[in-house]
């Protein structure tokens, strides 16, 4: 009895790697890319940057980079940052 046919899912909605800015591409280091790997690679810079508040860990402490992908702010909260990644993808 084969196996069943495995389909390679088409990638839509925030799956699906696009166009971002050059703020963007100066952090992430490729022209395309889906939203949900821009919030990996985001948090994993976060992480190895030590750039979490360490009495909240909820608000991230931003260094100049992440000022430009996060319209200057100094401090933004994790759940903001889908919303301030938004503007950066064309």
């Amino acid at each position: 009895m084969p196996g069943p046919e495995t389909k390679k899912r088409e990638l839509r909605g925030i799956t699906k790697p696009r166009p971002v800015s050059p703020e963007m591409q100066a952090l992430v280091h490729v022209p395309e890319i889906a939203r949900t790997q821009v919030i990996k690679f985001i948090w994993t810079y976060i992480k190895e940057n030590n750039l979490q508040d360490p009495e909240n860990k909820k608000i991230i402490i931003c260094d100049e980079k992440l000022k430009k992908i996060f319209k200057g702010n100094e401090r933004v909260g994790f759940l903001e940052i889908a919303g301030l990644i938004s503007p950066h993808f064309l």
